[in-house]
């Protein structure tokens, strides 16, 4: 069982903002010239690669970069290869990175066309279709998926993209669900919405509907998954580990889109936040720089501002603005310098607000003096670093402007690094 049960935050509630009216359509930014394709594997030699600069690609191409992997990109563009190259990313995260100059006549490749829905054509097509759907939980052998909840909530504040989508394709998403049952045999699928909105859903395709509170962190998975389920999690354990599949409205509505049209969709739905708090949901090209997405809607940045990829409570600061969108870049969010909560070295001084926030009861107070001193082991045994679902409210109320969440994720990313490197030598 889990070492301490769900309940309500303590302090003052912090409530999601509803998108009550759906936009006429989301803005479209264009490229201006570039774009990136990152593949989540690791390129440790050129010999690997089977590109070449110079290369031509096609919009909707399929490409497989590697040698000796299947991995693959499905281009956004068409256009030229300038590079191919490593990068890295947060937490040891390794990308190969495709540069393509684009070019001035757009060429459409042949897509997968008329396809059926099994779970194979989904994997070899739709892996980094806009929303990233995440097949892979249905390929694992150590647990067996019977229900799939779709997303149409968003888990950060601000962010909106997963209820414009689930207000304006309700079309593709149904035609989604029933791709996805076909494909994986899943006994029950699952819409979760805000509670708010749900008197204004009709017939869908799914076999029920869930409201989320409209309290911050309610829509994370494993929150709805106890409030809206009454599935209690054991410490450690993930919710695909209790048999549910959480995809986002945009995934599963990609999945749609693809088997309606023969073509893998490659535009990305995203929200904006500029430095005055405006939200803007907008859509572009996967591997569009976001540079581009800031210029289109005249944002600059200076000296301190902060660029953050997400929400302002779980949101990852990128120092780049050449990163391009990828398929699961939901929310872009600009800070200006004024506005940055800058973070301290001081100790705690045990005022327990972040213990009080803590929707598990964590005692956070205690945890992070072992993370701070890198005693993850200790950490996760004696204060329930395990039943953390990573809200990052510790940080958001902590008066000595400790970085809790960080200093959570980092512990995590080591705990998980140190299991990989035991399980590999045993």
């Amino acid at each position: 069982m889990m070492n301490n049960a769900f309940s309500r935050p303590a302090t003052a509630a912090i409530y999601y903002e509803l998108l009550h009216q759906t936009p006429l359509g989301p803005q479209h930014v264009t490229s201006s010239g570039t774009a990136t394709l990152l593949i989540e594997e690791k390129l440790e030699r050129q010999s690997q690669i089977a590109l070449k600069v110079g290369d031509g690609v096609q919009t909707g191409q399929k490409i497989t970069p590697f040698t000796d992997r299947p991995a693959y990109a499905i281009s956004s563009v068409t256009g030229t290869i300038t590079a191919v190259r490593p990068m890295t990313g947060d937490f040891g995260k390794n990308y190969t990175a495709i540069d393509i100059a684009l070019a001035e006549a757009e060429v459409i490749a042949e897509g997968p066309g008329e396809m059926e829905p099994t779970l194979a054509n989904l994997t070899e097509w739709l892996a980094g279709a806009p929303g990233k759907p995440p097949l892979h939980l249905f390929r694992s052998g150590d647990h067996a998926i019977h229900t799939l909840v779709v997303c149409g909530v968003d888990a950060d504040l601000l962010v909106a993209t997963n209820q414009f989508i689930i207000k304006s394709e309700m079309h593709a998403i149904n035609r989604g669900i029933d791709i996805l049952k076909a494909a994986t045999g899943v006994q029950k699928t699952v819409i979760a919405v805000p509670r708010d909105l749900v008197q204004g859903f009709g017939h869908t395709g799914a076999d029920d509907l869930k409201a989320v509170a409209s309290e911050y962190p309610a829509a994370n998975p494993k929150l709805i998954l106890y409030e809206a389920f009454g599935q209690e999690i054991p410490a450690g354990k993930s919710c695909e580990e209790m048999g549910f599949a959480f995809f986002s409205a945009e995934a599963v509505a990609s999945i749609g889109k693809a088997f309606d049209t023969g073509r893998v969709p490659i535009e990305k739905t995203v929200t904006l936040v500029d430095k005055n708090g405006h939200k803007t949901i907008l859509s572009a090209r996967i591997g569009t720089p976001i540079a581009d997405v800031l210029t289109a809607h005249r944002i600059e940045t200076g000296n301190k501002d902060r660029l953050i990829v997400g929400g302002p409570m779980t949101g990852v600061a990128i120092f780049d603005e050449q990163r391009p969108i990828q398929a699961d870049t939901d929310a872009i969010l600009v800070q200006d310098a004024a506005d940055v909560s800058l973070v301290s070295d001081y100790p705690c001084i045990n005022c327990g607000e972040c213990v009080r926030a803590c929707p598990t009861r964590v005692p956070v107070n205690m945890l992070v003096r072992f993370l701070e001193a890198g005693q993850y082991e200790d950490g996760a045994e004696l204060y329930d670093l395990d039943s953390c679902v990573d809200c990052g409210l510790c940080s958001f109320v902590c008066v000595a402007r400790i970085p809790i969440f960080q200093y959570i994720r980092l512990a995590k990313y080591e705990l998980s690094r140190l299991t990989a490197a035991e399980a590999s030598n045993a």
